[in-house]
């Protein structure tokens, strides 16, 4: 029954998710989803979704893609709910699970920013009740910033509530709190906690003096326009929620689960129009104000790796997961909650993120972001890309090349000229497939362009010239002086 609803309405469908429609959150220059290689990206993506639809049996899976303030494109595919087929669209809502943590510490952020809170102070200091037994004698404190990196050693649940579906409250947390042992000091290693970021909540509850709920409809939800978005509430328009598969590849039906105390870790309702909004939010620059929900500052400390993985596969910043790909990095978060799974996966250095929300357990929507970003988001980031003006070589700077020894210690640096441009290397290094690039700025003086951050990377290298001839090369303050032969 399931694939015959599926392949009956198939063509409907593709209709929906090869609709272009882009809704401008500002406006932006040129129009991204105009270009020829975002709509063929555009139609790539949308046949092998259909694909994965019907061969995966997935009931729905709603997609969007950001660029800087623009959401370019948003689509749905499959059904919202299979039953009443009601067909999956870029408005409908998913419980975002999760992703919830990114709203918890953005509002820890918004209240460090009015100077009422402090990342390192102790927990106990804004909940006196919260006492934990500690992994070992000497542990210190956790601390507001131990929650919301997952460093505070905390157990990952609060009980059974996954598998019971029957969340705690409030003060069954508070309750619960002393008789939980914590599996390691802060800062031992990461490890992931819903539990912290429950408590989290319940610390911006006690700063601010609204539930946290209140407190996200006042300061992100109403900023940022995000009309759609909820916490804990069987609002209309939700998408029906599904287990994985059976044995028999029939699916089960959920009820709606309300997360209660651990609304902050993970009760957020939200859709693809309105998580552009936030994904938009993250490249704003400026002090907090309208729709800039935090100053850039606090932005990039949320971005900021300050919590490795023991491994270091991964990295978490506050409230957001980090990781690198090649040499490209990338934030974001995912969620899965009874019924559904989640991600959202932002590219900063190109101003492009994906949205990827489904209504089943069993999507993998990390792969589904990983594909959407890998065809429609790496077109938008051509489509987008800045051109910037640079500086014309000028066939004199030729003269700059050559060895050049510092006074005292001996060491040699040689400029070598390739095609028209300049590079450093080290004659006594052990490889030179991946030299320092001098890149012009004018009139001679160019910037010291390295791959890592131990050197003088961004600063400027000058040339001394006497008589006609280049004698000293200065590289930040220190200078080599050049060697004739």
């Amino acid at each position: 029954m399931f694939r015959s609803i599926l392949t009956a309405t198939r063509a409907s469908v593709v209709l929906l998710a090869l609709s272009l429609t882009a809704v401008s959150l500002h406006a932006q220059s040129p129009n991204p989803g105009a270009d020829l290689d975002v709509q063929g990206a555009i139609r790539l993506f949308s046949a092998w979704m259909d694909g994965q639809i019907k061969w995966r049996d997935l009931p729905g899976v709603a997609v969007g893609v950001v660029a800087d303030q623009e959401l370019v494109w948003a689509a749905g595919f499959g059904f919202a709910d299979i039953a009443a087929e009601r067909v999956m669209a870029r408005d409908t809502k998913f419980r975002m699970a999760s992703h919830s943590k990114l709203f918890t510490a953005t509002a820890i952020m918004q209240l460090r920013e009015q100077g009422t809170i402090r990342l390192d102070d102790p927990v106990s200091e804004y909940l006196p009740w919260f006492q934990v037994k500690s992994a070992d004698m000497d542990a210190p404190p956790i601390t507001i910033e131990h929650l919301l990196t997952h460093s505070s050693g905390l157990p990952r649940e609060a009980g059974s509530h996954w598998t019971t579906r029957e969340f705690p409250t409030r003060e069954e947390l508070r309750n619960l709190i002393p008789e939980r042992q914590a599996a390691f000091s802060p800062e031992v290693r990461w490890k992931y906690s819903n539990l912290a970021y429950s408590i989290a909540g319940m610390v911006v509850e006690a700063v601010s003096g609204q539930t946290w709920a209140d407190y996200l409809q006042t300061n992100i939800f109403n900023p940022l326009g995000m009309a759609s978005s909820s916490v804990d509430r069987d609002v209309e328009g939700l998408a029906t929620g599904y287990t994985m598969r059976l044995l028999d590849g029939s699916r089960e039906t959920l009820e709606f689960v309300d997360a209660r105390g651990m609304g902050s870790a993970t009760g957020l309702t939200s859709t693809v129009e309105d998580m552009a909004k936030f994904v938009s939010a993250q490249f704003r620059k400026g002090q907090r104000g309208d729709e800039r929900i935090l100053s850039t500052a606090s932005l990039r400390e949320m971005h900021r790796v300050r919590m490795l993985e023991t491994n270091w596969t991964r990295g978490q910043g506050i409230g957001f997961s980090v990781r690198r790909v090649d040499d490209t990095l990338y934030v974001g978060h995912g969620g899965g909650y009874p019924g559904y799974t989640t991600n959202t996966t932002i590219q900063l250095d190109s101003k492009v993120g994906v949205i990827v929300l489904t209504n089943t357990n069993d999507s993998n929507p990390s792969q589904i972001a990983e594909q959407l970003m890998n065809t429609v988001g790496s077109a938008v980031v051509q489509a987008t890309k800045v051109e910037t003006d640079e500086v014309a070589w000028d066939p004199s700077w030729a003269r700059f090349a050559g060895l050049y020894r510092r006074p005292g210690r001996g060491s040699e640096t040689q400029v070598v000229l390739l095609n028209e441009r300049l590079v450093i290397i080290s004659p006594s290094g052990r490889a030179v497939d991946n030299p320092i690039r001098l890149e012009p700025l004018g009139n001679g003086v160019f910037r010291y362009t390295a791959p890592t951050g131990g050197s003088v990377v961004g600063e400027e290298v000058r040339f001394l010239e006497k008589n006609g001839e280049v004698v000293r090369m200065f590289t930040g303050d220190s200078f080599a002086d050049r060697v004739r032969n």
